[in-house]
């Protein structure tokens, strides 16, 4: 398979190879939301990404191809504030909704999904996860700039708070004037600069740091959006790793603990309450929201995260270990 021609156009406008050399194009699978090439020259290897208008889920639910300006403006405000956890940014067509990163070996950063789907859990994985959103988060909260450059309410809301939480107050009538609630408070904080999709399918784990990938959702708002969001996946997997149930769990609270470690930009209490009030609601989302996890198919495992998640939701806790030790209770109770 060869991209369109604009991806071709663009690659040889930026200057990212040569008229005529030799040029091997190999579609990279995953994501749903972008088309992304993998390209290779004489002289390199470099990642292409393109937004998509149509996200590639079951349900109907279209998004702002204007996420993928915004991806290259986090991606270049991280380069500065933590070189070692992004890509190289390379160029960008804000025309066209196409950049250009570097390109990471697997070999040599393996995915961080791939990783915990197979067994290996490591907490200070995990830690440095939670440092480096607390890191970024802290610099964006002291830049004033950000503010402005990352007014995205609206994609925001139409790539995280409708498909998750608005969804799933569908699915579960009782508990959408909780979720509306949610939304409406998770919209209205702005704090720092938010990634939106920290999740380990966007994480490589590299020889010297974690590197974040897709940050199409990247918003000034709550902070506490992306560490309730990593931390979601933590707890998903215990259900189809239950061996690793352990480690996962410490896990999430070395995340959890390195990262409220170093919040200097509010009172680190707040920023945990709101992000345990997310999580219940996120955890819910992944089994009842247009997204839901591809790893959680049979019912009774979705039935543990409703059993869990539906009575936080209406009754949000204040700390996060209150969901972890919640979560934990379920699946020793009700193992699968």
């Amino acid at each position: 398979m060869e991209p369109d021609e604009g991806v071709r156009q663009f690659f040889l406008r930026a200057g990212l190879g040569q008229p005529g050399e030799p040029v091997q194009w190999t579609p990279l699978a995953g994501g749903v939301s972008s088309d992304i090439w993998r390209v290779k020259t004489p002289a390199r290897e470099i990642c292409i990404k393109r937004a998509l208008p149509k996200l590639k889920v079951a349900a109907n639910w279209e998004a702002p191809v204007s996420r993928n300006a915004f991806e290259w403006d986090w991606l270049q405000f991280a380069a500065k504030h933590v070189p070692q956890a992004v890509p190289e940014p390379l160029a960008h067509d804000p025309v066209e909704g196409l950049f250009a990163m570097a390109f990471l070996p697997a070999e040599d950063y393996p995915l961080w999904k791939a990783q915990l789907l197979a067994g290996r859990v490591q907490a200070t994985t995990a830690a440095s996860v939670g440092s480096i959103l607390a890191k970024l988060h802290s610099a964006s909260a002291a830049d004033p700039s950000t503010r402005s450059r990352f007014d995205t309410t609206d994609n925001f809301y139409a790539l995280r708070l409708e498909p998750y939480l608005m969804e799933t107050g569908r699915k579960h009538p009782e508990l959408a004037p909780h979720l509306s609630a949610l939304v409406e408070t998770t919209a209205a904080t702005r704090h720092a600069l938010v990634h939106g999709d920290v999740s380990p399918k966007n994480i490589l784990v590299g020889p010297d740091s974690p590197v974040l990938l897709d940050a199409e959702c990247a918003w000034f708002g709550d902070p506490a959006f992306d560490l309730a969001f990593c931390l979601n996946h933590l707890l998903l997997k215990c259900l189809v790793r239950p061996a690793q149930r352990g480690p996962l769990l410490n896990a999430f609270h070395a995340l959890r603990a390195s990262y409220l470690a170093s919040v200097d930009w509010e009172l680190a209490t707040n920023v945990e309450a709101r992000a345990a009030a997310l999580l219940p609601a996120l955890l819910l989302a992944r089994v009842d929201g247009k997204s839901p996890v591809e790893y959680l198919t049979s019912e009774r495992a979705k039935d543990l995260v409703r059993a869990c998640a539906v009575p936080l939701v209406r009754q949000p806790a204040a700390a996060l270990e209150t969901v972890r030790a919640a979560w934990q209770a379920i699946l020793e109770s009700q193992p699968l």
